[in-house]
């Protein structure tokens, strides 16, 4: 007698998901949404000026653009080249690297990338296995924690407020610390905050990093953008025995204003940048070589265009926190890189504006945005609530006009 099936029938077509359960988890980037609706509302006649996006609001330096438009004549970049990137932009990576970071790397090393958020994807694929833990310093970066589930990893928060000048220390980090913990993610300078770490700083958390077997992933694009008395400490070269459990991610975006060339770059150990390299493969393969031949021309150029635009941003700054600063409730640390500052609005909440008593800064954001026509990111995009993070790249008369018209608007609350 033939025994009769146990196998459950398969489900209909539809009643299954038509997205697949890790990709419907994925939270959307807060700031490039802030970004969109700010840009909608202005297209819709609405006069909002945006603190939301994270970009120069410089050009690309004519140099780099002509060597884009030579590389475009150029039937040689036609065509499908290495997946890792073209040699002579892996070399000019690596001579980069010494002259800003002051170590050497071998060009064998480098991985190019489309634009540093596949850089931080690749890097966490590439390392972290599913349930491995990763050290996430918060205030973070929107995409970190969802590049870590993406991987199959843990985000652990370790958050450092206002008080802290959202630096944590190593006691913070080993109390995070567990036999699951795999990774470290370092930003220095930082997004979302524009905090930097000294190199005192650095190297204890480099030290530690060290002692207990923890990979490091170094987010290092904003390394151009320091001001006062900061320095930018590459976190191999304060602490040189890390090199072999060390990923440093960077690119050409933020420096050179070439957020829309989407050049990126990964440097580590031979065995990941191997690996990097053949999920890469896959996954986008080249870099468009146009863009390739754009940061081959940056990165060989001096950096005046770079230090003009710090100049500016620095200005920019400087007007930002004392502007902030005269905002009742509103505490503002001194950013002493990246271009956003990252004020603490804890004592505005619960106070009640116009009729509305925001209790989260994400209600805060959304009644800025209403009643000032001023977008700006909310703390819950990079970590806890009670923060707002506001960016300095956009024109003088706008940043002036935009804060001004946040402090008129909390200069009602009750």
């Amino acid at each position: 007698m033939t025994p009769v099936s146990q196998h459950t029938p398969a489900q209909p077509a539809s009643a299954r998901s038509r997205v697949s359960a890790r990709i419907a988890a994925i939270a959307p980037s807060a700031t490039l949404a802030v970004d969109a609706k700010a840009k909608a509302l202005k297209a819709a006649g609405r006069p909002v000026i945006g603190f939301g996006a994270g970009e120069p609001d410089f050009p690309t330096p004519d140099y780099i653009v002509e060597a884009a438009v030579a590389a475009a004549h150029d039937p040689v970049n036609h065509r499908y080249t290495p997946a890792a990137g073209l040699p002579a932009l892996r070399e000019a990576i690596a001579a980069k690297t010494l002259r800003d970071s002051g170590y050497e790397v071998d060009a064998s090393a480098v991985l190019v990338t489309n634009g540093g958020k596949q850089a931080v994807y690749q890097a966490f694929a590439t390392v972290v296995d599913p349930g491995d833990e990763v050290l996430l310093p918060a205030p973070y970066w929107t995409t970190y924690p969802e590049a870590v589930r993406l991987a199959g990893g843990v985000p652990v928060e370790v958050f450092a407020g206002a008080d802290q000048e959202y630096l944590v220390t190593v006691e913070q980090l080993e109390a995070a610390r567990t036999e699951r913990t795999k990774v470290l993610l370092f930003c220095s300078p930082s997004n979302p905050t524009g905090a930097v770490y000294s190199p005192e700083q650095t190297a204890e958390i480099g030290r530690w990093a060290l002692e207990h077997g923890i990979w490091v992933l170094t987010d290092e694009i904003y390394e151009h953008l320091v001001y006062d008395d900061a320095q930018f400490t590459p976190i191999v070269r304060a602490v040189p025995e890390l090199a072999d459990t060390t990923i440093v991610l960077n690119g050409v975006a933020k420096t050179y204003a070439m957020t829309g060339w989407r050049v990126g770059w990964m440097i580590g150990p031979a065995d990941v940048i191997k690996a990097a390299t053949n999920l890469q493969s896959h996954l986008t393969s080249n870099v468009a070589n146009v863009s390739q031949r754009a940061a081959v021309a940056a990165l060989t150029g001096d950096l005046s265009a770079a230090h003009a635009m710090r100049e500016a941003f620095d200005r920019r700054r400087r007007t930002m926190v004392e502007l902030l600063g005269q905002i009742d409730g509103v505490r503002i640390p001194v950013p002493k890189g990246a271009f956003y500052a990252y004020p603490s609005v804890e004592g505005v909440l619960g106070r009640t504006i116009r009729g509305v008593t925001p209790a989260t800064s994400a209600e805060l954001a959304a009644l800025i945005l209403e009643q000032a026509e001023v977008a700006v990111v909310p703390g819950e995009a990079f970590g806890p609530s009670g923060f707002l993070r506001l960016s300095y790249a956009l024109g003088d008369e706008d940043l002036a006009e935009g804060v001004g018209r946040i402090q008129a608007l909390l200069a009602d609350a009750d």
